[in-house]
């Protein structure tokens, strides 16, 4: 009995029942960024189509946290943060043509709720600038990817921005031109720990780290390209998850990034356009599917089944990793086998123990 109790959890890890899947309805939302928030337990998305942060259960209940009208008029929210120790979420603001340019990070406080800061990303020399994905670290300090001029923007915990890395060594490895999204360089980005930032390109297909110290780039060697990757994530044990529009990658690294692989990958669903990834309860890995080309209007159709709000339903999927459950079951049997080999010997002893008492008692 006491052998069960030990294994018990595992027991239930490896014979769980399938991923876990939520939908959620909220028409017109077209949510392109995620992130988890580990004290109220529930997703929190942004929305290409409104001026509005949300909140989604594990039951695929959707709450209003924060509308903000101040904002430019048909600006959107991109990728969020959620700054668990200071109670706030961050929040990109972008608009682009034809709509006149805007960039910037917001901070709401997560418990009131209410604007800390809005602040204005300092333009690029070149001026074509596109605020995306956010990054936060433990100091509060929040990384802002621009996608059109490759470069990062630091925010200070109290909304002091500025340009923090624009190094030349973006541009060694050079776009692949042939690419649906050749106009994005810079994309997801996340504190790996260990004083390091990581940054995903989709038309690159790379991986690469920052010293959030020092600003100092440095390579991260992969054993294959990821093209197309959009958003990175970090678990706890230092695994990293990048998604793609048709693929999520499981990554790791023995030596802080200098190098690394792809341990694993599961195919996703390219239709609903996954655009996200999040580390959720019990360090579960989730993708976003928030059919972000449909509201970005690309085409005809989709521009007029956008504008229309056609689109109710969404969706938060859990993703697993097979190898990562083989080899848990495999170490459940190996335990298993190492218990029964105990309870046989066990038995063999008490056996032998109440022979040798018979014995003595004739």
């Amino acid at each position: 009995m006491f052998l069960l109790f030990l294994l018990h959890p595992h027991l239930q890890l490896a014979h769980a029942k399938k991923p876990h899947a939520i939908a959620f309805r909220s028409p017109g939302l077209y949510p392109e960024g995620m992130a988890w928030d580990p004290s109220a337990q529930h997703f929190v998305v942004g929305s290409l189509r409104s001026r509005s942060i949300h909140a989604v259960s594990d039951a695929g209940v959707v709450e209003d946290l924060i509308r903000d009208d101040s904002l430019p008029p048909n600006s959107t929210i991109g990728g969020v943060a959620v700054d668990s120790p200071r109670n706030r979420v961050l929040a990109v603001v972008h608009s682009i043509a034809p709509l006149p340019p805007f960039n910037a990070l917001a901070a709401y406080d997560l418990r009131s709720p209410g604007r800390l800061f809005l602040s204005l990303l300092p333009p690029s020399p070149s001026g074509h600038d596109g605020a995306n994905d956010v990054a936060v670290d433990f100091d509060g300090n929040a990384f802002v990817t621009n996608s059109f001029a490759d470069l990062i923007w630091k925010v200070s915990p109290d909304g002091v921005a500025s340009i923090f890395s624009r190094s030349p060594g973006l541009h060694l490895v050079p776009r692949r031109r042939e690419s649906p999204h050749s106009y994005c360089g810079l994309n997801g980005i996340a504190y790996a720990g260990r004083g390091y930032l990581l940054w995903s390109s989709p038309t690159r297909g790379r991986c690469t780290r920052w010293t959030r110290r020092t600003a100092r780039r440095g390579s991260c060697l992969l054993d294959r390209d990821l093209l197309l990757a959009d958003d990175v994530a970090v678990r706890r044990d230092g695994v990293v998850l990048v998604v793609s529009m048709n693929r999520l990658w499981f990554l790791k690294s023995d030596d802080g990034w200098g190098q690394g692989v792809v341990y694993d990958e599961a195919e996703l669903d390219v239709e609903r356009f996954p655009t996200s990834v999040a580390v959720g309860a019990e360090e579960r890995a989730y993708v976003l599917y928030g059919h972000v080309l449909e509201g970005l209007g690309r085409s005809a159709a989709d521009a007029a089944a956008a504008a229309a709000g056609r689109r109710e339903w969404f969706g938060i999927e859990e993703v697993r990793s097979e190898r990562e459950h083989k080899d848990e079951k495999v170490w459940i049997y190996v335990v298993l086998g190492l218990g029964l080999a105990y309870f046989t010997f066990w038995r063999f002893q008490m056996k032998k123990l109440v022979t040798n008492m018979n014995k003595k008692t004739n």
